[in-house]
């Protein structure tokens, strides 16, 4: 059948707006049709690297339970190595860094240590950091120790730096420094923290006075 005049205009009319951005438009399709494709790989990719992760952090739970500290760090590298990108390299680090501590191997613990220092998001590097300072507290290194706890921690780990900072004191003989430094980790802290009533006891045995905890509440 013939067109009649109107469709032959109209027919005229896509044929020359083709003509002018077809091609942009094919590739804008083929951009769009490719970002999703990507994306969609991208997520598969995440997906199955986590659950490899997982369960190499398995592996490395149970060798951290048996204090294996040699297959510990061969799998928490491994861990690293192959999926740094995820929170499991993050936390493999800082187990390895604790069985290689028991294991009075503090080389590689402040290695591991840096490693979240270096790679971790910033929960995990305020972790890491305090740790860190510790096991250079165990060596008598307090300037390093307190080069450490006077850099930059995320704000809800106040109180642990305040006591690892009483810490470092009294092991310097800093007694009036570290009496303020529990105090400031008390205040931090509160009545309800798990920790309060540790540094009541250390604050005490250098001759600090502990604040008066405050008293319940009456039952109604």
């Amino acid at each position: 059948m013939a067109y009649d005049l109107e469709e032959q205009e109209q027919i005229a009319t896509f044929k020359a707006f083709w003509s002018k951005y077809g091609n942009l438009i094919t590739w804008v399709l083929i951009l769009a049709l490719g970002s999703f494709a990507a994306y969609n790989f991208w997520k598969t990719h995440q997906a199955k690297q986590s659950v490899e992760a997982s369960a190499l952090y398995d592996e490395l739970t149970d060798a951290v339970t048996a204090k294996d500290n040699a297959k510990s760090q061969r799998i928490a590298s491994d861990i690293q190595a192959k999926f740094k990108r995820t929170a499991y390299a993050q936390m493999s680090a800082l187990a390895a860094a604790k069985t290689a501590f028991e294991a009075n191997d503090l080389k590689t613990a402040k290695t591991q240590l840096q490693w979240v220092i270096d790679n971790g998001n910033e929960e995990y590097k305020s972790v890491a950091q305090l740790r860190l300072a510790g096991v250079l507290l165990d060596e008598k290194n307090f300037d390093g120790a307190m080069k450490i706890l006077n850099g930059s921690f995320l704000p809800q780990f106040g109180a642990e730096v305040a006591d690892r900072k009483g810490d470092v004191l009294v092991a310097q003989n800093k007694i009036a420094d570290a009496r303020a430094a529990y105090l400031a980790a008390l205040a931090a802290m509160g009545p309800k923290h798990p920790g309060n009533q540790l540094v009541r006891i250390k604050l005490e045995a250098i001759g600090g006075t502990a604040p008066a905890a405050p008293k319940a509440a009456a039952a109604a």
